[in-house]
């Protein structure tokens, strides 16, 4: 089976689309398209998560995400659908602070007759100050629906400064 256990991915400094990314160890064709696609999805999830200022953004981010999307944040709480989700974005996110992909960290493992889990790590920066002092893991489980990728269920965690994970 292509991509049988993981695809991993590292940014490149290319173009801010599917391209933008790199596989990190050799793998199928099959498994470099699983990869690239979750790449480009995460690329587009939060280049629009990073503009969710604009009223535009915020519905074009949420339309990446199932009604039911389940949100786990170790220091926000939980939340169980969309519409509360994109409350908090624009509450307590848009336009404070963007999200980078740390690069060299996101990991992409297939799963059978139902989309892909993506694992990374990702950095915050504030408008403010544009430091980005900010790290956590993630986890975005996808589902893969007529041609389309969608969230179902996401985890941020293991908030941390960028200066506490030194090792």
């Amino acid at each position: 089976m292509p991509c049988k256990f993981y695809c991993s991915i590292a940014a490149s400094d290319k173009t801010a689309e599917a391209s933008h990314v790199g596989i990190s160890q050799p793998a199928t064709a099959l498994a470099d398209t699983l990869a690239t696609q979750i790449a480009a999805v995460d690329f587009a999830v939060f280049d629009s998560f990073n503009k969710c200022a604009a009223p535009a953004e915020l519905k074009k981010h949420a339309a990446f995400f199932t009604e039911n999307v389940e949100f786990y944040h170790d220091t926000g709480g939980v939340t169980w659908n969309r519409k509360d989700m994109i409350a908090n974005t624009e509450k307590y996110a848009c336009g404070h602070y963007r999200r980078e992909l740390v690069a060299g960290t996101m990991k992409v493992f297939p799963v059978k007759e139902f989309g892909a889990i993506e694992q990374g790590v990702h950095r915050f920066c504030s408008f403010e100050t544009g430091s980005c002092d900010g790290l956590a893991d993630f986890v975005i489980v996808w589902r893969k629906q007529d041609e389309q990728w969608k969230a179902t269920r996401v985890l941020s965690y293991g908030h941390r400064t960028a200066e506490a994970k030194k090792d």
